[in-house]
């Protein structure tokens, strides 16, 4: 009720005109490899009964949110890079911010699901099958994407709740807090730390869970399987590498005050294209099983 703005002008990566159309080209050929790379992974684990187990179950969850994930910020930033004037009204720029925090806090909270998946498989084989049930495995997804539900709505709120009155240029290709909260017409002193608070310890909780999972998985592979160990530490490794790729930039995004320090919009890149890209290559390509399916497919 406070705010005047109607609509803010995204700046984007950058205003050269060679270099947009280079971004766009790349951007696109990556929103493609996304869309195409989890699609495909969908439909394998979907039509072979041997993909039936909790662990591609996941991976199948893993690459529709990918695809909801990359579709909240590519088209827009595609669209924009080749547009004169990159404005987008104040509701949509909301409803984007919403659609992002539902869907990137629903996968870190997936990727920490599959990571206890792989830790019960290795460390408790015995009781996978009791633990991992069908049932516990839709639980544990629905509650993936409800805890990402809140944590974007208390997101969205603490967002709606300040008064834009003038600066309406976000220094960024997409909304998302940080820079839209800078435009507010108030001290966002405690709304900031507020959503630090939240958007940046469940990033850092979720990390070090996984992190942890990973270090039990080895310890237990080397004293039970050391003939394995090396295979395991690369298929780790590999994992940890894209994990990382996702959590890390994010930690350094959201768990500091957001008013005092610049923008970050090229660390954005990392976990709005190039995850999402890197997902379906190392959970995929370096599983045999899933290969083979999609060749027969």
């Amino acid at each position: 009720n406070f705010s005047r703005v109607t609509e803010f002008i995204l700046l984007g990566l950058s205003d050269t005109r060679e270099l947009q159309v280079l971004c766009f080209t790349f951007f696109f050929l990556a929103y493609a490899v996304v869309l195409l790379g989890n699609l495909l992974i969908i439909v394998t684990v979907r039509t072979d009964p041997k993909l039936s187990s909790p662990m591609y179950f996941l991976l199948c969850n893993l690459s529709f949110i990918d695809i909801c994930y990359t579709s909240v910020t590519s088209p827009r930033m595609l669209m924009d890079l080749l547009s004169q004037r990159k404005a987008i009204a104040f509701k949509d720029c909301i409803a984007q911010l919403f659609f992002l925090h539902f869907v990137g806090a629903s996968e870190m909270f997936l990727l920490t699901v599959m990571a206890y998946d792989r830790y019960t498989a290795i460390c408790k084989p015995l009781h996978y099958r009791a633990i991992m049930s069908r049932h516990t495995c839709w639980g544990l997804v629905s509650a993936c994407w409800a805890g990402g539900f809140l944590h974007s709505l208390v997101q969205t709120l603490l967002t709606m709740q300040l008064p834009f009155c003038g600066p309406n240029r976000i220094d960024s290709y997409f909304c998302d807090v940080p820079p839209v909260i800078r435009l507010a017409c108030t001290d966002i002193y405690v709304t900031e730390w507020l959503m630090a608070s939240n958007s940046g310890l469940i990033s850092l909780a979720c990390f070090l869970v996984l992190v942890t999972s990973y270090m039990f998985i080895l310890v237990t592979i080397r004293v039970r399987f050391p003939e394995v160990h090396w295979k395991a530490l690369s298929t780790c490794a590999s994992h940890v590498m894209v994990v990382t790729l996702f959590f890390v930039p994010c930690i350094f995004i959201y768990l500091r005050p957001f008013s005092t320090l610049p923008s970050d919009k090229h660390i954005c890149v990392i976990y709005t294209v190039f995850s999402p890209v890197m997902n379906p290559l190392i959970y995929t390509l370096r599983n045999n099983e899933v290969k083979a399916s999609m060749w027969k497919l």
